[in-house]
């Protein structure tokens, strides 16, 4: 199999990865990450890495690609993803919340997530709700 993402760390960008582990302070994303490239520049392969990790091996060759294509830090984080825009402002959700904690309707043991969007609806000028 011909090896596509060969990972070269300089020895500045292994010290930086080595203190980023041991300062204790990363998430458990960004740490497997770190971990991926370091052993992928000492010569592991992808099963070995994936094996020691407990990661797949896809895991571990998207993660070399993304260090080869665009360099560490953007190897070790998540690209920005904005989602989409807010469907409450802040009082409509301060009703959903104040509305869940409020007694279910008549003839309901409890309230529901389409009970609540519906009836948030009824009560507010948002026009519709997904439950």
């Amino acid at each position: 199999m011909k090896v596509r993402w060969i990972v070269e760390l300089s020895q500045t960008e292994r010290d930086e990865l080595e203190e980023l582990i041991s300062s204790g302070t990363l998430g458990a994303r960004v740490m497997k990450r770190a971990l991926i490239l370091l052993r992928s520049d000492d010569g592991w392969t992808a099963e070995q890495v994936s094996d020691a990790l407990s990661v797949g091996t896809a895991t571990v060759y998207r993660r070399r690609e993304r260090y080869v294509e665009v360099g560490l830090p953007e190897a070790l984080h998540d690209q920005h993803r904005p989602g989409a825009e807010r469907k409450l402002d802040a009082l409509q959700e301060a009703k959903l919340v104040a509305l869940a904690c409020s007694d279910a309707p008549e003839g309901r043991a409890k309230w529901t997530m389409q009970l609540l969007a519906d009836e948030l609806v009824a009560l507010t000028d948002v026009d519709d709700l997904s439950r």
